[in-house]
C-alpha cells in the first residue's frame, strides 16, 4: 500500500499563523481535528492515518500549542478568538463544503462553541466530541444537580469537581507555568507513562504548550460557569465517552438532546488519552457515525465569513 500524502502549511488566523496539515486526497471531503491540552496536532497521526483512507484530513495546532503563534495575554484565549481561528482554517482547506468536526479534551470544548456558533451553521456537517463538555451545559448541569440536590446528584457533582482539581490549580497566577516549564513539560511523557498507561513521543514543544495553554481554563471557564448560555448545536452531534476518564465525567454527556438534535452518544472501554490508546477504534467510531448521517448533511455551499 502507498503512503498517505501528508503536507504541512500555514494558515493566516485571526491573530496569527496556524500551523496546519493535511492527510489524504485533497479532492475528498474534509475531517478537521482539533487536539486538547496539552497536546498538539501531532496526537491525531494515528487517528488521521485510518480517517484518510476515505478522506481529506486537517489537524492544526490551536493557538499557543505546536508551531502556531502563541499569544500571552489570557484573553487572546477567549472562545470567540478560538472560533475564528477554526472558521479561518475550514475557510482555507474547504471554502466550498461543509467540514466534519472531531475533536478531543480542549479542542471539544472549543469546538462545542464552533458547532453553536449561528455564523457558522451550514459549514459543520458532523461533530464528534470526546472528553471536553460545552462549558455552558456544564454550567446548566451543575445548577441542575444544586436545584434539586438529591444524593446521586450531589455525588455526581462532587466526582466532577474532584476530577476537576487542575483547573483550579490552573487560575492561580504564575506557578502553573513555572511548572509546566520546568517540571511537568520535561516530564510530560514519563507521567503520562506512569498515570495514564500512554505512551507519547517527547515534544520539543511541549512544555511552552503546556505553559502557554493554562490562559484557555483562564480565559473561559469560570465566565461560562457562572453565566451559561444556550448553545443549541446546529449539526448532528456525536459523543465518545471513554467510560476510565480521570478528568471528565460520564454523567456530564448524558441527556445532551436538548442542546444536540440528533445526538448520538457511544460509549468505549477506554481512559481519557483513547484517540492515542485506541486509534483504530476512535477513527472507526467518527467513520460510522458520518456514514450514518443523511446524504443531505453533505451539500456544497458558499464559505461563511469570520
Amino acid at each position: 500500500m502507498s503512503p498517505i500524502p501528508t503536507e504541512h502549511f500555514f494558515v493566516q488566523g485571526l491573530d496569527g499563523q496556524l500551523a496546519v496539515q493535511r492527510w489524504g486526497d485533497r479532492t475528498r471531503p474534509v475531517i478537521v481535528l482539533v487536539h486538547g491540552y496539552p497536546d498538539n496536532r501531532n496526537k491525531w497521526d494515528e487517528v488521521a492515518l485510518h480517517l484518510s483512507k476515505r478522506f481529506q484530513v486537517i489537524a492544526y495546532d490551536v493557538r499557543g500549542a505546536g508551531a502556531s503563534f502563541r499569544p500571552t495575554r489570557k484573553q487572546d484565549y477567549q472562545l470567540a478568538r478560538l472560533t475564528a481561528d477554526f472558521t479561518a482554517v475550514i475557510n482555507a482547506v474547504s471554502p466550498d463544503r461543509p467540514v466534519h468536526l472531531v475533536a478531543h479534551d480542549w479542542g471539544s470544548v472549543q469546538s462545542w462553541e464552533f458547532v453553536s456558533e449561528p455564523l457558522l451553521k451550514g459549514r459543520i456537517a458532523s461533530f464528534t466530541s470526546c472528553s471536553g463538555p460545552c462549558l455552558d451545559h456544564m454550567g446548566h448541569w451543575v445548577r441542575e444537580q444544586l436545584s434539586r440536590p438529591t444524593p446521586p446528584r450531589l455525588l455526581r457533582l462532587t466526582m466532577q469537581l474532584i476530577k476537576s482539581w487542575y483547573v483550579y490549580l490552573f487560575h492561580v497566577p504564575v506557578l502553573p507555568e513555572l511548572m509546566w516549564r520546568h517540571v511537568t513539560g520535561p516530564s510530560w511523557p514519563r507521567l503520562m507513562r506512569w498515570l495514564e498507561g500512554v505512551r507519547i513521543q517527547p515534544r520539543p514543544t511541549q512544555a511552552e504548550d503546556g505553559a502557554c495553554g493554562v490562559n484557555l481554563y483562564r480565559a473561559n471557564v469560570f465566565p461560562c460557569l457562572l453565566h451559561p448560555r444556550e448553545r443549541v448545536a446546529h449539526a448532528p452531534v456525536q459523543v465518545i465517552v471513554p467510560l476510565r476518564d480521570h478528568f471528565v465525567s460520564p454523567a456530564l454527556s448524558e441527556n445532551l438532546h436538548r442542546w444536540a438534535p440528533g445526538y448520538v452518544r457511544k460509549e468505549v472501554d477506554a481512559g481519557h488519552w483513547v484517540t492515542v490508546q485506541k486509534p483504530r477504534l476512535f477513527a472507526d467510531a467518527v467513520l460510522a457515525f458520518i456514514d450514518a448521517l443523511p446524504a443531505t448533511e453533505a451539500k456544497p455551499m458558499r464559505a461563511a465569513r469570520a
